[in-house]
């Protein structure tokens, strides 16, 4: 709409197209092969535009011309150097929350800790029981298991039936087979198998992981995703959940979003919450600590497994809110006295270790309700 709006108006229309011919000369080496004059008018063409409406704008995962919105807003952004871990998410805000799942969401058991079950099997009978789950899933499945005769799958059409799967299927559904709680291997490695990594992540060798972000960053959709799951799954070691933003389903739903794009992530093996996409950082030369940096923003991810481990134990981030310190002779009550530490869990969203230190702590919080749990997941898994 935004773009429609621009082109209407002359000005905006003529300074759009100038900066679109700067962005598609930057990508040809636009920097080497023209003079200051062209870059001041690429400059002057970009802070024109940051008075208009386009310069705002963002875009609605799954919709109808996502590909057409995404390509507009990154010519607008493309000339924004800078570290791509730091890059703007171009969608929308949605600011759901777990709770919000939950309440639609009867197969996940408020009290995973009475399940003994397998959940994610149970997520998946749950699954071919809702006829917009069944019939999305059922269209993933086929291409992603269907060899070819050249190939094991078709990827391509494999990676696109799976983008449709969590862009339109309920996360209710489509997270209560991605992010089941488990208790023992055969759950964990049915949750590894939910998006048939033979098909849609495994590949016959693992490029570099800084090849495989600039591969990324040549779709739009795949930039996209990848901005929006640096933007909300930013950890903060400070923050009571480990987010910077605070929020487990906006990360949840990024993550999500990634499946389907040539950095499809998955969980590395059977024993764990760690994730990665396919891509290792051998042969980085100078480039190592750059790639390890990348590549553990995924693997050693606190606020994303905090997020994962909360979806399955039928918490959220914003059950708790602060209490006024309490008056006292000798000192104030801090936010860190405030959480009380009840022992070891019995079950949480990981394989339990056998450390002296509980994989996942059960954290109460006072309410004006009462005492709510709350597991968050803060150790380091060691490789």
């Amino acid at each position: 709409k935004a773009s429609d709006q621009c082109l209407k108006e002359q000005s905006c229309s003529t300074k759009y197209r100038t900066l679109r011919q700067c962005v598609a000369g930057k990508e040809s080496n636009f920097s080497r092969a023209t003079g200051l004059e062209a870059k001041d008018e690429c400059k002057s063409a970009m802070e024109a535009l940051k008075q208009k409406s386009l310069y705002n704008c963002r875009c609605k995962r799954g919709m109808k011309k996502e590909k057409n919105c995404l390509r507009i807003y990154w010519s607008m952004y493309q000339s924004l150097q800078g570290n791509d871990l730091l890059e703007d998410s171009p969608y929308e805000p949605v600011n759901s929350r777990l709770s919000d799942i939950f309440r639609l969401a009867p197969i996940v058991s408020v009290e995973p800790v009475l399940s003994k079950g397998n959940n994610c099997l149970d997520a998946a009978k749950a699954c071919n029981l809702n006829d917009t789950c069944k019939r999305f899933r059922s269209a993933y499945i086929t291409p992603c298991t269907s060899s070819t005769s050249n190939e094991i799958c078709n990827k391509r059409k494999c990676h696109k039936a799976l983008r449709l799967f969590f862009d339109k299927v309920p996360p209710k559904h489509s997270y209560g087979m991605l992010f089941c709680s488990c208790r023992d291997v055969a759950c964990t490695e049915r949750r590894r198998q939910t998006i048939v990594p033979v098909c849609s992540y495994e590949d016959r060798e693992k490029p570099n992981c800084l090849n495989l972000q600039e591969s990324c960053k040549k779709n739009y959709i795949c930039r996209s995703r990848l901005a929006d799951f640096f933007t909300n799954c930013q950890p903060e070691s400070r923050s009571v959940s480990s987010c910077l933003k605070e929020n487990y389903a906006d990360c949840l739903l990024a993550y999500s979003g990634l499946i389907g794009t040539v950095m499809t992530p998955n969980y590395i093996d059977s024993n764990s919450l760690s994730v990665a996409p396919w891509c290792d950082c051998n042969n980085s030369g100078n480039d190592r600590d750059e790639c390890m940096k990348f590549l553990n923003f995924f693997q050693d991810n606190t606020c994303l497994k905090n997020a994962i481990q909360a979806f399955g134990n039928g918490t959220d981030v914003n059950v708790w809110q602060p209490i006024l310190p309490v008056q006292t002779t000798t000192a104030t009550t801090t936010t860190a006295s405030r959480f009380k530490n009840t022992g070891s869990e019995t079950t949480n969203n990981e394989i339990p270790t056998h450390n002296d230190s509980p994989a996942c702590a059960n954290l109460q919080v006072r309410e004006s309700s009462g005492p709510v749990n709350i597991c968050l997941y803060r150790r380091k898994i060691v490789m």
